[in-house]
């Protein structure tokens, strides 16, 4: 009877798990169109003036996110001047991946690269949040032509102690995970959502309703959560491997962190890394946490904005030369 009564309880958690994916993505359809490349679905909105002055920017999100979370505010106020290119890495929001174990950094800018190839996109800047940090320094070592500089928002860069959550390791067990990916997250996820999200903001409030304004909870979506616990649970390893590299960087980049992160540390990541790469430049914000974009969008615009006139006069000198 116990076990019966267990497989009815799961059947009937696979059934809501089902239901509430379907209605998520009615609330948060699609936004942008797709480009599909080797192993994965990129859903890719490309805002702003494509005869802008200057060089495209493209913005890419972190853990636990989407597209929205980079628009929101700061691409909005750079698409009135600038070609503005958003991503929804592989997995997330409303882009697939074909294999959610096989996705590290070194992956999805190999995918990344080959998108912005597709979009013609060259000479761009660069713009990461969190984990994706990891993929600015990776993508101006390995894919120089396609980026002029990058600008880096909380990013994770280097190895760290501990793990990344009990929740992640064991969504990337075998058979536990995607069983508890199917039946159990998305019922649990939608009770704590706000509150999880509050905690990313902190010491900031969060903006009012910035969970639906998001689209925060198309990441209860089974594939979309699995594939969100792989990308963690092998960033670690990642950031390991290619971090020695890091003093080898020949265009310009900028970090922008806040003294107040609790979730990335500064110390262990931005600082350490304006240490490392000559000519890097480190912007730290007193009193800020980690949603960077969202506490100080005035300082990040003026930052993507100054990178913008410093490539522009660094192609003017090489012109004259």
């Amino acid at each position: 009877m116990i076990f019966v009564g267990v497989v009815t309880t799961l059947a009937v958690l696979a059934a809501i798990t089902q239901a509430g994916v379907f209605v998520l993505q009615r609330m948060h359809p699609q936004q942008g169109k797709t480009i599909d490349v080797a192993g994965a679905s990129f859903n890719v909105v490309d805002i702003g003036p494509h005869d802008a002055a200057g060089p495209p920017i493209v913005m890419i999100h972190g853990a636990s996110a989407n597209l929205e979370s980079m628009r929101q505010p700061v691409g909005e106020i750079l698409s009135k001047t600038h070609r503005v290119i958003l991503l929804d890495r592989p997995g997330h929001g409303w882009s697939w991946r074909d294999d959610l174990e096989n996705s590290t950094s070194a992956v999805q800018a190999k995918q990344i690269d080959a998108v912005l190839d597709k979009l013609s996109v060259r000479g761009a800047i660069l713009v990461v949040h969190s984990l994706a940090g990891a993929l600015g320094p990776l993508m101006a070592l390995d894919y120089p032509q396609r980026f002029a500089g990058a600008v880096m928002l909380a990013p994770v860069l280097y190895p760290w102690r501990g793990g990344v959550g009990w929740i992640n390791d064991v969504a990337t067990t075998p058979v536990i995970g995607p069983l508890f990916a199917y039946t159990i997250t998305l019922p649990l996820g939608l009770l704590f959502a706000e509150p999880g999200a509050r905690s990313v903001f902190s010491p900031q409030i969060m903006p009012e309703g910035f969970v639906k304004n998001s689209a925060t909870l198309l990441l209860l979506r089974p594939h979309e959560f699995r594939a969100n616990a792989w990308d963690l649970v092998t960033l670690k390893a990642a950031v390991t491997e290619q971090s020695p590299r890091y003093a080898g960087i020949k265009v310009p980049m900028v970090a922008i962190t806040g003294d107040a992160d609790v979730t990335v540390s500064p110390e262990i990541h931005s600082r350490r890394f304006a240490a490392t790469v000559p000519n890097a430049k480190l912007v730290v914000l007193p009193g800020v946490g980690h949603m960077v974009q969202n506490a100080a969008p005035d300082v990040v615009v003026r930052e993507i904005e100054a990178l913008v006139k410093k490539i522009g006069s660094s192609k003017a000198s090489a012109t004259a030369e």
